[in-house]
């Protein structure tokens, strides 16, 4: 279960379910957006709430992502949303008859742990988390067992009252072709590039979100030679606003809507910028590629540029004008790029998927 079709928590449902049919190919696995299937007209509004204050007030979305306070009085709204969904997921169960049911966000988790509270279901929930901050939403006594990115996560997810034992630091999952060697001659050549110039792959997740013209612009100042793959999403106007303005450029500039090769364009890339959403950024560390973050999203995106930063395997920029500066300063320094791409091989989980898949198929 998951929320939203254009984004990481599905393709992180996505992923555990090729990992599940690979190993077991006689399961039987339903991905499910639950938001849509309980609440359609609800998901829509919210959704769009979501995005206007992400881009417009997103110091208001700061405030209320994982505030206690918060917390503390949307328990009674959120207990009442679970109480009013639960007829729905009792007919979803009835039918499919689940052995598990696994959660890659927080609201379908709290949904479900508070139906196996409340019909003392024996049905095992396992909370999967995409994101490098463990916030309270996850946090249900009826969830079975919680997979955490990493063992920092799982230390600091114990401290908010979880059983050690419950926990297992497997990685935030990913399509596992992500983790499959190309050959880059061949690539190169697919797409047309030159394999002695760098490559900067920029991203701005599904939904072609963040500063990227002017991280177009800044890259344009950039003196030594680079390539650049631009990779817009679903962001249609973004894709054709590019698109007449790369004309004037002098660099060799690959410009994409939403594709399903995004693992055959970084296996070629030397530097990726990117959103740092959670799935994004098991990818880039599954290939060992240092990561540039532009003005992260307060929230679950800030805790994953802190995460990656502390780590060594990225470098955040708040101000995409200064893009170009810090990117030619890295090509300029080969140690340093090397040294984040050591850093990400550290904390790379890139058999997560599969890891997570073994987990679900040997629950007792």
């Amino acid at each position: 279960m998951y929320i939203s079709e254009v984004s990481g928590h599905r393709s992180a449902t996505v992923a555990i379910e090729k990992a599940i049919k690979a190993l077991s190919p006689q399961s039987e696995v339903m991905g499910i957006n639950a938001f849509n299937y309980t609440n359609p007209i609800s998901e829509k509004i919210i959704n769009r709430i979501y995005m206007g204050v992400i881009k417009s007030v997103p110091q208001l979305w700061s405030y209320l992502y994982d505030n206690p306070k918060v917390v503390k009085k949307l328990e009674k709204m959120k207990e009442r949303v679970h109480k009013m969904n639960s007829p729905k997921l009792q007919k979803l169960f009835e039918k499919f008859r689940p052995d598990v049911v696994v959660c890659t966000q927080a609201f379908p988790c709290g949904m479900v742990a508070y139906y196996k509270k409340e019909q003392v279901s024996r049905i095992a929930l396992l909370a999967v988390l995409t994101d490098y901050i463990p916030h309270a939403f996850w946090v249900y006594d009826t969830v079975d067992y919680y997979v955490t990115p990493s063992e920092d996560i799982s230390e600091r997810l114990a401290k908010r009252g979880i059983t050690r034992s419950k926990i297992h630091s497997l990685g935030i999952p990913f399509d596992h072709k992500f983790h499959e060697p190309h050959d880059q001659n061949k690539l190169f050549k697919k797409y047309g590039l030159d394999p002695n110039i760098p490559v900067i792959l920029v991203m701005g997740g599904g939904q072609g979100l963040g500063p990227i013209k002017a991280v177009i612009r800044s890259l344009e100042k950039i003196r030594c030679p680079i390539q650049e793959i631009i990779v817009t999403g679903t962001n249609k106007k973004l894709y054709n606003s590019l698109k007449r303005k790369m004309k004037k450029s002098d660099k060799k500039i690959l410009l994409f809507g939403f594709v399903n090769f995004i693992n055959e364009l970084m296996d070629i890339s030397t530097l990726i910028i990117s959103k740092p959403g959670g799935v994004t950024t098991a990818e880039v560390l599954s290939k060992m590629i240092p990561m540039i973050i532009i003005n992260p999203i307060p929230g679950q995106e800030v805790s994953n540029s802190d995460y990656l930063t502390q780590k060594g395997s990225a470098v955040r920029v708040d101000d995409p004008k200064e893009v170009g500066r810090v990117i030619e300063n890295l090509l300029n320094n080969r140690d340093q790029l090397e040294l984040m791409r050591e850093a990400s091989g550290k904390i790379g989980k890139p058999n997560a998927s599969l890891d997570i898949a073994k987990l679900i198929l040997n629950l007792p």
